[in-house]
């Protein structure tokens, strides 16, 4: 099945989903987790795309965020997944397959979605029962500790 053509994707913002190969907790481990988040901000810093929220959960994770102008929504998830993807087998041994194919993308309208996605962003952890507070997750925006992009509404 073929990805639908979405034009031109450095305008908007979006909420991304994305899982791990058929669901294993790939990224339930501290390192796992770390290199994620570093490859996220490896390419936030080369202005691939602005990162505005983030949560890796054990099998999953989901981002808010805005691709740049000259990069694609398709591109930008493709240098996350794909770096990660060659950094875990390189610098971590990993091998097999480890993401399942493509993403599930949803564009941010206006302000109110925005702030439900980034809700949802931060109570994924909660709710999966991995803390009882979103700041406590180590491996969310919502825990402070990460550099973010503003989101610019309009």
């Amino acid at each position: 099945m073929t990805i639908p053509h979405r034009g031109k994707t450095g305008d908007s913002t979006y909420f991304i989903s994305a899982q791990t190969y058929l669901k294993k907790n790939i990224l339930q481990s501290d390192r796992m987790a770390r290199l994620f988040i570093d490859v996220l901000h490896n390419y936030r810093k080369q202005n691939k795309y602005l990162l505005h929220e983030f949560v890796v959960m054990p099998n999953h994770f989901h981002l808010l965020m805005t691709p740049a102008s000259e990069t694609t929504l398709e591109r930008a998830l493709q240098l996350i997944k794909g770096g990660f993807s060659f950094r875990a087998k390189k610098e971590l041994e990993l091998r097999g397959e480890i993401w399942q194919t493509s993403f599930h993308d949803r564009r941010v309208r206006d302000e109110s979605a925005y702030f439900g996605f980034r809700d949802y962003i931060h109570q994924n952890p909660v709710q999966a029962g991995l803390v009882t507070a979103a700041e406590l997750y180590e491996y969310s925006s919502a825990s402070g500790k990460y550099p973010l992009d503003p989101y610019l509404s309009g």
